[in-house]
């Protein structure tokens, strides 16, 4: 009797169907799959996961990843990966504040929302190409950051400032 080598992927197969049905599973799975009953609202188990400390906002962000490989399999712009990127580390920093966080991954909805630039840019046709609303969604993060880095380190910088300026007045 022959035995056959078994052939492992590390990621799905680049043709194929399979990929937009998994990250659609995922997006769903992780943002939709349970409704609010007498609302239109729906919440998944990325919130309810990101309750675990520790452990919830960092395995929901592995999971949100996938999506993105998809992205990558899918011949997705680089600049929508960037923005899809963002859009999973947003919602696993903000997701990682206790309480607050977990509601916040509840309306954020990154999963669908990478799934959605997934189906819209995927397939590397001309349709899929990337759009102003990325570049500016992707320009106006970095800004913010960038922003936010130079007001801590002013911040920082006075701080030393005064405690130094008290060390020598003692």
């Amino acid at each position: 009797m022959e035995t056959k080598p078994i052939d492992f992927e590390i990621l799905p197969p680049k043709n194929g169907r399979d990929i937009p049905d998994l990250s659609r599973l995922i997006a769903w799975l992780l943002d939709d799959l349970i409704p609010i009953p007498g609302t239109r609202f729906r919440i998944g188990l990325d919130p309810i996961i990101g309750l675990i400390p520790g452990f919830g906002d960092s395995s929901t962000a592995v999971l949100s990843s996938m999506i993105l490989l998809h992205g990558l399999r899918a011949g997705v712009p680089r600049i929508v990966l960037v923005r899809m990127a963002l859009n999973v580390l947003i919602n696993s920093l903000v997701g990682a504040i206790p309480g607050a966080g977990d509601l916040f991954s509840a309306f954020f909805k990154s999963n669908r929302r990478n799934y959605e630039l997934l189906e819209r840019h995927g397939g590397g046709s001309a349709s899929g190409s990337s759009t102003a609303a990325d570049w500016a969604f992707v320009t106006a993060l970095i800004a913010g950051l960038l922003l936010i880095v130079i007001a801590a380190s002013i911040g920082v910088a006075f701080l030393a400032f005064h405690l130094f300026k008290l060390l020598i007045a003692s």
